[in-house]
């Protein structure tokens, strides 16, 4: 091979699959029509590898009992619900990735984020390879005052930015994004796998190295998938997801991977004029609104990481007008309602094979736990015999095939937090029962399955 000379690499964009020609199927994550070819130097490619043996010979090993761990290497972002889903706050030379639909929110959370360290004294450089300076301050008008302590920079070559950070030494970096990133030692268009994956090792490299705490911002596919290859998430210590309705006022970030505290752990915000505003009490926010004496309606409660999340849960059965009954759902998995359909049909002898069944999780949320199957069954109880149930009662447990209703982790939490917000039932499942007492303030009801449920409330 001559030297310089260059040639034509495919990579899936959904995984990053390397591979030397086109296929309709990518071997490694099964998915149709994700491979793009792009153009690469051998000879950077060896250069690169040369560069990167040298550093690590330099590199001496240390032993574990000589690292010492403290506190202050955990800087708080003075948001409480960010702190808790970042585990404590951002960690010293830690690379965080936060994704999200356009328009959610991604860029204001990050901007407040740096308002509030640059009033703590921080040195904290932005970079957007989207907006303009003049955009940023647009944006930042809306926040309030910010200090001197925080730096602009609209730029998208790597290697500039690179030599940035490493004169500055800031302690904290925000790019945004890292879709418009690009280095001149790839071949390719900004956006494209490999350009991706090299920005990405760079920023990483900077990071663990001065060390600095780097955010990147990340487009998503329409899937709701960080765009770019799966590789990505798997370099960055932490990934945050903000998710939420763009028609409702709050938004939900969610942590999928951190190496610095629990996952899927979830902050909740609103967004105002001002920017974002933290929620303290989220289950009172999530059951805002709720109606009284409307059947169908039960109220379950959903463990996101360590926090007790109640939901309201809404379904509506009716006769079906067509040969073939309709079935939909929001905010929950389509197929586990199906599921609990057929274990009522089968179990509890109820006639619902006629029926059209619509099940809503209230407010956008969605929850994928099976603690909340008891309350979906009662929601569906409730509204196919017309009966309201009481608007104090909790209900929550995983339902099995036989009509059993099992164990739940962290029951007590969830007792603990309906009682705060002054429920007076809880349904819970009997296997539960030892670490939960009934109290003066709520009425605990044991069942061990789906009859005895129904025997107790209907």
């Amino acid at each position: 091979m001559a030297k310089g000379k260059t040639t034509s690499v495919f990579y899936c964009q959904n995984c990053g699959y390397e591979s030397s020609k086109w296929m309709g199927q990518c071997p490694g994550c099964r998915e149709w029509n994700t491979f793009v070819e792009e153009t690469v130097s051998r000879a950077e490619l060896k250069q690169s590898a040369g560069q990167l043996k040298m550093r690590s010979e330099r590199l001496k090993p240390c032993v574990l009992r000589d690292v010492v761990i403290r506190e202050e290497n955990k800087i708080s972002t003075g948001l409480e619900e960010l702190d808790r889903v970042l585990g404590g706050g951002i960690v010293q030379g830690s690379l965080t990735l936060v994704g999200g639909d356009p328009g959610i929110g991604k860029s204001t959370l990050l901007l407040q984020v740096c308002r509030n360290l640059a009033a703590m004294k921080r040195k904290i450089l932005y970079i957007s390879g989207e907006e303009s300076l003049t955009q940023i301050k647009m944006r930042a008008q809306r926040l309030g005052e910010f200090s001197d302590s925080m730096l602009l920079l609209c730029e998208t070559e790597l290697d500039l930015i690179a030599d940035t950070i490493r004169d500055m030494k800031p302690e904290v970096v925000v790019i945004d994004s890292i879709q418009t990133m690009y280095s001149d030692s790839v071949s390719a268009a900004p956006g494209s796998v490999s350009q991706v994956r090299e920005a990405t090792a760079t920023l990483l490299q900077l990071a663990k190295g001065i060390p600095v705490s780097v955010f990147i911002v990340g487009h998503v596919t329409k899937e709701g998938t960080v765009a770019g290859p799966r590789v990505l998430e798997h370099m960055v210590d932490t990934v945050l997801y903000f998710e939420g309705d763009r028609h409702a006022s709050y938004r939900i970030l969610r942590g999928v991977k951190n190496r610095f505290g629990s996952t899927n752990e979830i902050g909740v915000f609103e967004m105002r004029e001002d920017g974002l505003a933290q929620v303290q009490n989220a289950s009172e926010y999530m059951l805002t609104g709720r109606p009284e004496h409307a059947s169908g309606s039960v109220v379950s409660c959903s463990m996101e990481g360590t926090r007790p999340l109640l939901v309201e849960i809404q379904a509506l059965v009716c006769h079906s007008n067509f040969g073939i009954p309709r079935r939909q759902t929001t905010g929950t998995d389509f197929n586990r309602v199906n599921l609990l359909l057929a274990v009522l049909e089968k179990r509890s002898g109820l006639q619902l094979s006629g029926c059209d069944a619509y099940v809503n999780i209230t407010g956008g949320m969605k929850i994928q736990e099976p603690a909340i199957d008891l309350g979906v069954i009662l929601a569906i109880l409730s509204s196919f015999r017309n009966v309201a149930l009481d608007a104090g009662l909790m209900a929550f447990g995983e339902v099995g095939l036989s009509g059993e209703v099992r164990a739940v982790s962290m029951a007590k939490l969830r007792v603990q937090e309906a009682e705060k917000l002054g429920f007076t039932t809880c349904v819970i499942p009997a296997a539960c029962a030892k670490e939960i007492q009934s109290t003066d303030k709520i009425k605990i009801i044991r069942v061990n399955s789906v009859q005895e449920a129904m025997d107790a409330l209907f």
